[in-house]
């Protein structure tokens, strides 16, 4: 159920959002992407506020990060901030939907700016495999070619490698099998699967999965590819072990990842291009792994930090290993969660200080029935929606305009018919709610209660 705040919360939220939308000018807890170093922020001046907006993306066209507010709350690390790129500015904390082949399946750019997407992930395997980093960048990059004018965010595609193709692995690291298959087959049939033929210091050779075609993936090319497509934001190309790796293997691992992040950033600072980098914070649940991992990340000039590889068995595992990890990560950078970003798993995180979240999950259960509301998740597939002609959320009814005011019963009878519109109404609900849900976040952060 929406909370209605107290008077004073809501007055105070109302002054702190409207810096956020550019209508205040003032100074704030300001990071620039060269002075993005390891420790405690300088304070502001005394009586001075923060500062965001739109105007945030004529700053020279340089990536920036911005704290606006810290909570108060004891033990919080929770923040609201601003990421400046070239293409706009990104309210944090933020959710970011992932668009693989440069689509959010259903969604056009202009329905997804509708429904308040501020940074959108993009993979760099698929747009690498089809249609090629040139094709890209003959249409003026990623945005031009996907007529997206609001911030991107690209991996290094090495996740597509190791997480959908596993290869056995003799003593020295090196690949005794082609790639097994974990995706079920009729899935894999219809979006392919990556086969990793084989992993080395150079990098890794893999399978195309429209022609069979060999291709080696390097850090260097990795970092050209997305030099192409020209996102705000870069992933360096990094090794995803599996769950079940030893620990011998996990560090050797998690060496050969930073060696190819070394790699990657040196190749990235021959032209930043006003382009940021993330470094991958990895280690698996191994807390002096992921030490040694957020040393050297600090230590190095990244923009911000990616928190990959895995995190655990279950949600609580998960929230324990981010609250060892947080003191030990760079407080002037934006931190990024890869690959979670569930409605119940964000709001546990956030008062780790984790500021943006990526995930394909609220759409890809859209386009199954499963819509997300205040009250919680539901199936629009049940019968007992079939005459439910009130609002998708009843609690929100600010979220109807995503949907042109679709009731249950319609959302209800477009899925068993079948219908397209289902899956571009399903999303840009999923989408609108995602982004209410962090709104709200933002405003709880502000008031110091979160």
């Amino acid at each position: 159920m929406a909370v209605a705040p107290s008077r004073a919360a809501a007055a105070k939220s109302l002054v702190l959002l409207g810096m956020l939308a550019g209508r205040a000018a003032a100074a704030a807890l300001r990071f620039t992407s060269a002075a993005s170093t390891a420790g405690a922020p300088t304070s502001a001046p005394a009586g001075a506020a923060g500062v965001a907006g739109a105007a945030g993306a004529a700053r020279g066209g340089e990536f920036s990060f911005e704290v606006l507010h810290r909570s108060r709350k004891p033990g919080s690390f929770a923040r609201v901030g601003v990421i400046h790129t070239r293409h706009g500015d990104i309210e944090t904390p933020t959710f970011v939907p992932v668009g693989t082949n440069g689509a959010l399946k259903g969604v056009t750019s202009a329905q997804a700016d509708a429904c308040g997407v501020q940074l959108m992930f993009c993979n760099t395997y698929h747009l690498l495999v089809h249609p090629g980093p040139e094709v890209v960048r003959a249409a003026g990059g990623l945005h031009a070619f996907i007529g997206r004018r609001r911030p991107i965010i690209t991996d290094s595609g090495g996740f597509q490698l190791f997480s959908l193709g596993d290869v056995a692995r003799a003593p020295d690291g090196s690949a005794l099998r082609e790639a097994g298959e974990l995706k079920s087959r009729s899935r894999a049939a219809k979006e392919g699967s990556p086969c990793l033929l084989s992993v080395s210091e150079r990098g890794a050779t893999f399978r195309s999965y429209r022609d069979g075609s060999r291709l080696l993936l390097t850090p260097e090319s990795s970092v050209a590819a997305q030099k192409a497509f020209g996102s705000d934001i870069i992933i360096p190309l990094d090794e995803l072990p599996s769950n079940d790796v030893g620990a011998s293997a996990l560090r050797a691992s998690v060496s050969r990842s930073h060696r190819w992040m070394a790699r990657s950033l040196a190749e990235h600072e021959r032209d930043r291009a006003g382009q940021a980098m993330y470094g991958v914070l990895h280690g698996g649940t191994d807390r002096a792994l992921r030490a040694e991992s957020a040393a050297f990340l600090a230590g190095a000039r990244f923009d911000g930090t990616a928190i990959g590889g895995s995190l655990g068995a279950d949600r609580a595992e998960m929230l324990g290993l981010l609250a060892d990890l947080r003191p030990a990560l760079p407080a002037g950078r934006p931190v990024h969660l890869l690959g979670i970003a569930d409605e119940l798993s964000v709001p546990a995180a956030v008062p780790f200080g984790i500021d943006s979240f990526d995930s394909c999950w609220p759409t890809r259960v859209a386009r199954h029935g499963t819509l997300l509301t205040a009250a919680g998740r539901f199936n629009v597939r049940g019968t007992a929606h079939a005459r439910d002609f009130g609002p998708i959320d009843r609690d929100v009814p600010e979220l109807a305009d995503a949907t042109a005011g679709a009731s249950r019963a319609y959302m209800h009878h477009l899925l068993k018919q079948r219908e397209p519109l289902f899956a571009t109404l399903a999303s840009m609900h999923n989408l609108a709610f995602m982004n209410w849900r962090m709104q709200r976040l933002r405003e709880a952060i502000l008031n110091d209660e979160l």
